[in-house]
């Protein structure tokens, strides 16, 4: 949240070049407050275990936020009851006509499979295309952030030899980025994946920035450069147990996977996971919804033009 300060206070000029947000007396004045409006398309198998993990983290901040749960088409899930489904999730066309704060897109089991021969890839396109116009900030996790850059920007990944499993250690590129803030220079981020995004295309690129990268993992968090669609292509929303199951299910499957790195007690599968992600999850959701939804949003989305604030300012 915005810091009050007295108007023409000396102190502003200071924060406001290390992008700390402060307000004036006179704006905060006449600023009015409403709920943040949020839609979250979960395209995990288990959704209940996904949508509990994305709420955990909305739910803090001192925003009041407003949920809409998307699917992303109405087969019968294997994974979650037909009857939450009909009682929580809607039909994209049902909301395909309003204007949402913030979009959230998860990812999805799907990291082997060519994009155009996913089942609802046209679907997702779709879904992509149309938030340009009627989100003001998207936040795409993991495979979605992956095809989302394939959508929006041309950009490939590359298939990695066996799963990518673990917990990284990964640095910020700029401490004052508003989306960072907070972060210590180096910090943990949990990976499931089989593929990654060429880190120095995703650097040339000239309508992206990277902000977070890891020596291990590669690309972590992308940004495109009018500030409407976040990439983050690892777990920041998994709970301790998280990679634990998927290593076991996989391990059942028959699949061989190894030990993911950095995350039981002495890399030893018998021990219980260690957590040391959790606050760095919740400081870049906090960060996301503050610095790029609240903040940029208009008061009435009925007035959203298609542009982010910040083109509008160009």
């Amino acid at each position: 949240m915005p810091v009050k300060v007295p108007d023409n206070l000396p102190a502003t000029g200071i924060l406001e070049s290390e992008n700390i947000f402060v307000m004036s007396e006179t704006r905060a004045a006449h600023q009015d407050i409403r709920p943040i409006k949020v839609l979250i398309l979960n395209l995990m198998p288990n959704k209940i275990e996904t949508e509990t993990q994305l709420l955990r983290l909305l739910g803090n901040t001192p925003l009041q936020v407003d949920i809409d749960l998307l699917r992303i088409h109405d087969k019968e899930s294997k994974h979650t009851p037909t009857d939450h489904m009909n009682n929580f999730y809607c039909d994209f066309e049902s909301v395909c006509q309003q204007n949402y704060d913030g979009l959230i897109v998860t990812g999805a089991p799907l990291g082997q499979v060519e994009y155009e021969d996913v089942t609802y890839w046209e679907r997702i396109r779709k879904i992509i295309d149309w938030s340009q116009h009627h989100v003001t900030s998207v936040l795409f996790l993991c495979w979605a952030a992956h095809a989302a850059l394939y959508h929006l920007y041309g950009l490939t990944r590359r298939l990695l030899p066996s799963k990518r499993s673990g917990v990284f250690w990964h640095s910020r590129r700029d401490e004052h980025f508003p989306l960072l803030r907070g972060f210590d220079d180096e910090f943990l981020v949990p990976h499931s994946r089989y593929a990654e995004m060429s880190l120095n295309e995703l650097k040339n690129h000239p309508e992206l920035q990277v902000l977070a990268e890891s020596d291990e993992a590669g690309a972590y968090i992308a940004l495109s450069r009018n500030n409407r669609n976040l990439f983050v292509m690892g777990h920041p929303e998994y709970q301790k147990g998280t990679l634990r199951d998927e290593y076991f299910r996989d391990l059942a499957a028959g699949l061989a996977p190894q030990v993911p790195s950095n995350y039981f007690r002495d890399d030893d599968p018998s021990q219980q996971p260690i957590a040391r992600w959790h606050g760095h999850g919740h400081l870049l959701i906090s960060n996301w919804l503050n610095y790029y939804v609240y903040q940029q949003t208009p008061y009435n989305l009925d007035d959203m033009s298609g542009m982010t604030p910040w083109e509008r300012q160009i």
